[in-house]
């Protein structure tokens, strides 16, 4: 499989010469599959991980960086990059910090700034996911080339992953990891209320990015059939049909049994420590200091059992520490827990809780619990499939784990444990007992455990299948090219300034006429254009009213058009680009449900975009109308402007779609491009890496872009609002990087 970069144009040195990049790459073969995975949040890098470290440096981060040095090896495959948010944190390694770093044979880890240098927990990340999307396209073409998919792994990336894959035209897959309906269901089980879970969580952000890539997502691989069936079952997007479950697999050479003479290595010492009898059967929990990982349960579980606790010992590696009082607040809440609890029933002696451990460590310290004849314990409230799990299986340790997700089909493959409720704290300390006192089952579980992992959970099996997956979706997927159109000005401009029209580049006649000055001084290097939710015929007729002559480009009908210089050419690649799952027949019988929405006249109406007034006191909320739509397996783009107009789109058009298409087609950096507006259909092109101005008389909407990055809000109305964003950005003096 050849893939071609196809926005392939780049600046020179020389600004008014602009090149094609070169396809030809430096190994001069480009025969096999560019893949990029997406993992944006946690720290990743190609040695020593440090899991456990914070609940975003877990399994997924693991089981993502040895895909990619899987599927590296494999002869089909020519690149893999794994893209993730560079850290520049005094706190922290400097490892996060390096650009790009080899993992294998044709395999990356491409580290890309993203809002703040320091380290950030997930959470707060999604204000800079639009900035970060930006930063990808520079990559791919210093590479030369497109990836041929790419693969959104957790909600984060998935945002992300949906843009990007729609502005390259190519395929998109998504692993969820977890998902944020099962977690806000598991967190009001365990009593939390939704306004803490939002404040904590973001849910709300979390679940619509889910939405939103299923809505584009052209495979959705999975670790198990309950997470298609139970977990994305719970999605408007839920389509089965684009589901495929491919189970991790597991590097064998590490996790496999000690042999008699066998050395533990420092880390026998670090547990043994805390322990009056170390030499009793080993109850063994390893995960992140996680509310979701219920270690409390077990504790209580254990503590609350007599003969348990006179049977066995707990181990709990939850992670490393070196002052509690240093950690994030979830981490420090869930050990401050645990050692409560140790206290509170006199478990001194009785649990092992060990501050640090290497990553080495981790091998060791399952055979360690196997020697004694122990067992594994996953509490977890959900477990989307539990690599610790496989882990310790292994090494020759039978599993107790939750009934959920992940331990359901291992233990199927495997036969090697049990399954519990991590809610019941009395079963779960009466199921542990009942493993450790049956020794022909015990060793049945420890045999079945190391022979099932070989079995089915293999890497070279795991890549098979993937790439099988892949194959399809690539052959099925039919890319656009972007084609170069006349258009001498953006062929020579190196800058661009886009602005609404209806009350920002119009509406003051002296300052529309500054405004025009100060393009035409600047006419060698700025390019102009518009963005509008007006149609083209619309737009010409009320430039020539105020006299303004023809910009270099048009973005009109909220983004599903694009025109460009006197001719107004259209770009009818857009057309094609943007037709993607797009129903609009099907789309229109749906909206006529709803009340408060009145179609406007037919000049408004285009074969891709569906046009509203609309009564907001009785319209339907956005989120009611994108459910319903995704029920009915259709995908639109809705956008609500000034309290009183409604426009449907396809899911790849949007002013900012069409802005970042622009910017791609002709080679134009988003850091040089300012882009002004004052209402909802406004927000996707002042996002991201673009300079946004918000001029002074915008709508409500708008609001929410209080304290966003890279955003101006100016004081100035109309042009005047634009004129400020100019010299507030330094945007006419402002140099190209040409590196």
């Amino acid at each position: 499989m050849t893939g071609t970069f196809m926005p392939a144009t780049c600046l020179t040195g020389n600004r008014s010469k602009r090149t094609r990049v070169d396809n030809t790459p430096i190994n001069g073969n480009r025969q096999g599959l560019y893949i990029a995975l997406l993992n944006i949040h946690g720290l990743i890098r190609g040695h020593n991980l440090e899991l456990g470290r914070d609940a975003d440096t877990g399994g997924q981060t693991k089981y993502v960086l040895e895909l990619a040095r899987a599927l590296s090896r494999h002869p089909d495959v020519w690149r893999v990059d794994i893209l993730t948010r560079q850290v520049i944190d005094a706190k922290l390694d400097h490892d996060y910090a390096v650009p790009e770093e080899s993992i294998g044979h044709n395999a990356h880890i491409i580290r890309l700034p993203c809002g703040p240098r320091r380290y950030l927990r997930k959470e707060n990340l999604w204000p800079y996911l639009d900035i970060f999307s930006d930063h990808i396209l520079p990559h791919f073409r210093r590479v030369g080339r497109t990836p041929d998919v790419v693969h959104a792994h957790y909600a984060d990336a998935g945002h992300v992953g949906q843009q990007l894959a729609s502005l390259l035209d190519v395929p998109l897959v998504f692993t969820g990891h977890s998902l944020g309906r099962v977690k806000q269901q598991r967190l009001l089980e365990k009593g939390l209320s939704l306004k803490k879970i939002e404040s904590q969580y973001a849910m709300t952000t979390r679940i619509e990015a889910e939405e939103a890539t299923l809505d584009s997502a052209d495979l959705v691989v999975t670790s198990t059939s309950q997470e298609i069936e139970e977990q994305y079952a719970l999605y408007d997007n839920y389509h089965p049909k684009r589901s495929t479950v491919i189970a991790p697999g597991l590097d064998l050479s590490q996790f496999h049994p000690c042999g008699r003479m066998h050395h533990y290595g420092d880390i026998r010492e670090q547990v043994e420590k805390f322990l009056h009898h170390p030499n009793k059967p080993m109850i063994l929990a390893l995960s992140r200091a996680d509310e979701r990982k219920n270690l409390a349960t077990l504790v209580r579980a254990y503590a609350e059992n007599e003969r348990l606790r006179e049977k066995a010992n707990l181990v709990i590696i939850a992670g490393t520490r070196d002052d509690l009082l240093k950690l994030d607040d979830g981490a420090r809440k869930v050990l401050s827990q645990l050692f409560y609890l140790i206290d509170l029933y006199d478990l001194h002696g009785l649990v092992s809780y060990p501050k640090n451990h290497e990553p080495n460590d981790v091998a060791e310290i399952y055979r360690l619990a196997a020697k004694t004849r122990g067992v594994f314990v996953n509490p977890a409230l959900t477990e989307p499939f539990g690599l610790t799990l496989l882990e310790a299986s292994a090494s020759g340790l039978p599993i107790i784990a939750t009934q959920d997700g992940g331990p359901r089909d291992i233990i199927q493959h495997c036969k090697n444990g049990v399954l519990i409720d991590p809610l019941d704290a009395d079963q779960m300390g009466e199921t542990i007992l009942e493993a450790l006192e049956n020794k022909s089952q015990w060793n049945r579980w420890a045999k079945n455990g190391i022979q099932g992992t070989s079995r089915h959970y293999s890497w070279d099996g795991h890549v098979n299948k993937y790439l099988s997956q892949l194959q399809k979706i690539v052959a099925r997927h039919k890319k656009s090219r972007i084609s170069i159109s006349s258009s001498e000005k953006l062929s020579t401009a190196d800058r661009l300034l886009i602005c609404d029209i209806d009350n920002t580049l119009l509406g003051d006649r002296t300052a529309l006429d500054q405004l025009m000055q100060v393009l035409r001084e600047n006419a060698g290097h700025i390019g102009f254009g518009i963005a509008t939710g007006r149609t083209v015929d619309s737009v010409l007729k009320e430039l020539q009213k105020w006299d303004v002559p023809v910009p270099d480009l048009l973005i009109t009908s909220v983004g599903s058009e694009i025109y460009y210089g006197k001719p107004m050419q259209p770009d009818k690649n857009w057309r094609k680009h943007i037709d993607y799952r797009w129903s609009r027949e099907r789309i229109l019988k749906i909206m006529r449900k709803f009340k408060g929405l009145t179609l406007q006249p037919d000049s408004e109406q285009l074969d891709h975009k569906i046009s509203f007034n609309v009564d907001p006191k009785k319209m339907p909320s956005l989120r009611d109308i994108r459910q319903e739509l995704r029920k009915h397996d259709l995908h639109a783009n809705p956008i609500y402007s000034h309290e009183a107009f409604l426009d449907l789109l396809p899911i790849r058009a949007s002013k900012g779609r069409a802005l970042r298409y622009i910017a791609m087609k002709w080679g134009i950096p988003m850091d040089m491009i300012m882009a002004a507006g004052d209402s909802g259909n406004d927000v996707c092109m002042l996002t991201g890496d673009t300079l946004g101005v918000v001029v002074g008389n915008h709508s409500v909407e708008l609001r929410k872009l209080h304290g966003k990055p890279r955003i101006y809000f100016a004081e100035g109305h109309h042009a005047y609002g634009v004129l400020e964003g100019l010299q507030h950005f330094h945007f006419l003096e402002k140099k190209r990087d040409t590196a």
